[in-house]
């Protein structure tokens, strides 16, 4: 290895953006996705670039995580090193030296799907399984049909998010939200805009009858021919139970069978009934 993990420059967002999206395979883990970046980038591109760590050899990036808070990291690493035994040592070396820059001193929780001789190198270091997690997929071959009688899907564009937000603060808080909230949440999705994440990002809405805001998705291609990702999706509180959820999840697949994904992914608790149903 040339490097220890480094943080990257935000100039470097766009090249990250595309060597994930390289590494998206169909026949592969459901791993850190570009659209995990995207999502992470309504805190704007200083802050998604603060939270990225790569690794490289000789000049090429090999591995690249994103401390999507202080004690998750979550990995994604080039397919045709996952066996390898020697960048496995680096990284689990890094992770576990404060110094490093990667992770704090404490407990913490490592997602590195598919990365075999990583997985093997830090349970010989004491680190045990955690909750387990479900990867979905769904094959884009064929057409998806949405049509619901009644129920309307829109694009939204990020200047125009309140009502998204407002959905999606009730879908995973379920509390009233706060007026400077929401518009600090726009204000994020304004930011988003402005990362080379958002160009393969589209912001979903779905209304009903009564044209009321009663479900959101957004969605991540990671190029032509290659997984999209769902991240995130909700219902509103007030509007669960009516199969919302299922038909925004379809529109969603629809949508990334536009921009020309190969499939549909999405990773949920196992814990999660009702998002497994879904």
């Amino acid at each position: 290895m040339d490097a220890n993990a480094r943080m990257p420059d935000p100039q470097e967002l766009g090249h990250i953006c595309r060597v994930l999206g390289g590494w998206q395979d169909d026949d592969g883990p459901l791993h850190l996705h570009p659209g995990d970046l995207g999502w992470y980038s309504l805190r704007g591109s200083a802050a998604t670039a603060a939270a990225t760590r790569v690794w490289s050899e000789n000049g090429t990036i090999v591995a690249i995580a994103l401390l999507d808070g202080p004690d998750l990291l979550r990995f994604a690493i080039d397919p045709a090193r996952s066996q390898d035994a020697s960048l496995a040592s680096r990284i689990s070396s890094d992770v576990g030296n404060a110094e490093a820059g990667v992770l704090k001193p404490g407990n913490a929780t490592i997602e590195a799907r598919g990365a075999t001789a990583l997985a093997e190198e830090l349970a010989s270091h004491g680190w045990v399984p955690d909750e387990p997690w479900t990867p979905l997929r769904r094959d884009l071959a064929e057409p998806v049909s949405v049509g619901v009688s009644g129920l309307r899907v829109e694009t939204v564009e990020p200047e125009r998010t309140a009502e998204w937000v407002a959905v999606h603060w009730s879908a995973f808080r379920g509390t009233p939200m706060p007026r400077e909230r929401l518009r600090s949440f726009v204000d994020g999705w304004c930011a988003a805009a402005e990362t080379p994440f958002f160009e393969a990002g589209r912001i979903l809405l779905l209304r009903d009858e009564h044209d009321r805001p009663v479900a959101v998705s957004t969605v991540w291609s990671g190029g032509a021919g290659s997984p999209g990702l769902i991240e995130p999706l909700g219902v509103h509180q007030e509007h669960r139970g009516r199969g919302y959820g299922a038909v925004m999840s379809r529109a969603a697949a629809a949508a990334l069978r536009e921009m020309g994904s190969s499939s549909a992914t999405v990773c949920a608790e196992s814990s999660n009934v009702g998002a497994i149903a879904t």
